[in-house]
C-alpha cells in the first residue's frame, strides 16, 4: 500500500517526467512510473532517524562518545574477550561474516548488520526488542554471546566509566555490599543473588543497566550507509548526473529493471535502505529441519513482556503520551502470518554479507535468487511465495530464466558503499 501510494503521488509530479534532468542520458529508457520507483531507492532520500521517545540521551554527542567506548569494550563479557564489535565488526561492515553468531558459544541465527538501525521499529531477526537501546542489552546477558550479568556490568560502569556515566544519567547506585554477579537471568547462582536484593536495589541496578544500553544506542544511531553505484546510477537517471550513468553495467541495469519489476524484489526491499522493516515468511529452509525456527510468532509475547520495552519502567517515554510507543501499543499479537516470518534485511552492502538468510542457510547471491525462483514450501507457517492451490495465492514464485537470474544477482553486487559514523551537524 505504501509503495502504491508513493508511485501514485510521484506520477502526478511534473518532475517525474520533466524538469532539468529530463534529458539525462538514458532517461528515455525508463518510464515516469519507473523513475518514481527508482527515486524512492536513492540513499539521498533517507531522512534523519526518527526520535526514540524511550531514550532521552540518544541525540547527545557525549552519550554517543560513551556508547562508542562501550561498543568496543571486551570487558562487557564474562570472559573479557567479547565486545559488541566482535560480531558487529566495522571492518566487516558491522557484521561477522559467519552463518551463525559466535560469542562465548555459537548462536542459532546469523548476526544482523548494524545498518542505519535507528530507522527500525523492531530488532533482531524476530523483532523481540522494540528499541535500539533495549536491543543492545539482550546480547550482554545471553550465554552464547557476552555471557555477562547486569550486576557485573553496572560494577564495570562504576569502576571504568563513572564520570561520563554520571554526567549523562546522574549518580550510579551504591554498590557496596552487593554481590559481584547477580541477574534475574543466567546461572542459578546469579538468579539466587538477584533474588536476595531488595526491590529498590534491583530497580537501581536495572536502571543503570538500561542506561548502558541507551548510551550504546546513541552511538549506533549514528551509523549510516553511504552512496553505492546504484545510487550514482539513479542520480544519473533522475537527478541530472548523466556522467554517472556508467556506474552500472548493462547487465546490472537489466537486473535493476527486474528488481523493480518482474522479480518483485522492491515489494519487500523498498526505500533508501532497501527494506520494508517488516516480517515475511518466504519458505527459507530451516537450519534444523526437525526443529524449524518459528520466527516472529513467539517473539511478540517476548517483546510485550520485556521490562525494557518502550512502555516499561526504564523507558523515558512520557507515560500516557498518545504518540509514544505506538508500535508496541498496537502490536498484532494474533497474526498467523508471523509464524515462520523473519525481518527483511537491508540489501545495502549485501555482496559483503554472505552467507544469507536468518541462519546462513544460503551461501551465495545466486542461491538466494534461486530460492525465490524455486519458492519451496515453508517448513512452518505459510510462505508468501505459495503457488496457486496452496495456502496463500496472492504472490507467485518469481519466474526468471537463467540469464535473468544472473542479471539480478549482478545488480545485487552494485549495492555496496561505505558505512560511516555521522557527527554533530553532519550526515553521512
Amino acid at each position: 500500500m505504501k509503495l502504491r501510494l508513493l508511485l501514485a503521488i510521484a506520477a502526478l509530479l511534473p518532475c517525474a517526467a520533466t524538469g532539468p534532468w529530463a534529458s539525462a542520458a538514458g532517461n528515455s529508457t525508463w518510464t515516469a512510473t519507473e523513475r518514481a520507483v527508482l527515486a524512492t531507492l536513492h540513499i539521498g532520500g533517507l531522512p534523519p532517524p526518527p526520535a526514540d521517545p524511550s531514550n532521552a540521551v540518544e541525540a547527545r554527542p557525549e552519550a554517543a562518545a560513551l556508547g562508542k567506548r562501550l561498543f568496543f569494550d571486551t570487558r562487557l563479557s564474562a570472559n573479557g574477550q567479547v565486545a559488541c564489535a566482535s560480531c558487529h565488526a566495522p571492518e566487516r561492515g558491522f557484521q561477522d561474516g559467519r552463518p551463525l553468531g559466535q560469542g562465548l558459544a555459537t548462536g542459532s541465527r546469523r548476526t544482523m548488520q548494524v545498518m542505519a538501525p535507528a530507522h527500525a521499529s523492531w530488532f533482531f531477526w524476530d523483532g523481540r526488542k522494540d528499541s535500539l537501546w533495549s536491543q543492545a542489552l539482550g546480547p550482554l546477558e545471553d550465554g552464547a554471546e557476552h555471557g555477562a550479568n547486569r550486576m557485573q556490568l553496572v560494577q564495570l560502569l562504576a569502576r571504568a566509566y563513572r564520570p561520563d556515566y554520571e554526567a549523562l544519567f546522574g549518580p550510579l547506585p551504591g554498590l557496596d555490599g552487593l554481590p559481584a554477579a547477580a541477574s534475574p537471568l543466567g546461572a542459578a547462582a546469579e538468579r539466587e543473588a538477584w533474588a536476595r536484593l531488595s526491590a529498590a536495589q534491583q530497580e537501581s541496578v536495572n536502571r543503570a543497566f538500561a542506561n548502558l544500553g541507551k548510551a550504546i544506542a546513541a552511538y549506533e544511531r549514528r551509523l549510516s550507509p553511504g552512496e553505492s553505484r546504484l545510487d550514482r546510477y539513479i542520480a544519473a537517471v533522475i537527478g541530472g548526473r548523466p556522467q554517472d550513468e556508467a556506474a552500472l553495467s548493462p547487465q546490472e541495469v537489466r537486473g535493476l529493471r527486474l528488481f523493480i519489476g518482474k522479480a518483485q524484489c522492491v515489494s519487500c526491499h523498498s526505500g533508501p535502505l532497501l527494506t520494508d522493516q517488516h516480517f515475511h515468511n518466504t519458505g527459507v529452509p530451516p537450519r534444523l529441519p526437525l526443529e524449524p525456527d518459528r520466527g516472529r510468532e513467539p517473539a511478540v509475547a517476548r517483546v510485550k513482556a520485556d521490562p525494557f520495552n518502550c512502555l516499561g519502567p526504564f523507558s523515558d517515554a512520557p507515560p500516557g503520551a498518545p504518540d509514544a510507543c505506538q508500535e508496541l501499543r498496537f502490536i498484532a499479537d494474533t497474526d498467523p502470518h508471523m509464524l515462520g516470518a523473519f525481518k527483511t534485511p537491508s540489501l545495502r552492502n549485501v555482496a559483503e554479507r554472505a552467507p544469507y538468510m536468518h541462519a546462513g542457510q544460503l551461501a551465495t547471491l545466486e542461491q538466494v535468487v534461486a530460492h525465490y525462483v524455486t519458492a519451496p514450501d515453508a517448513a512452518v507457517g505459510h510462505s508468501e511465495l505459495a503457488r496457486p492451490g496452496q495456502h496463500r495465492t496472492e504472490r507467485r514464485p518469481i519466474a526468471l530464466d537463467a540469464a535473468e537470474a544472473a542479471d539480478l544477482a549482478a545488480l545485487l553486487r552494485s549495492l555496496s558503499g561505505p558505512l560511516c559514523e555521522a557527527s554533530e551537524g553532519h550526515r553521512c
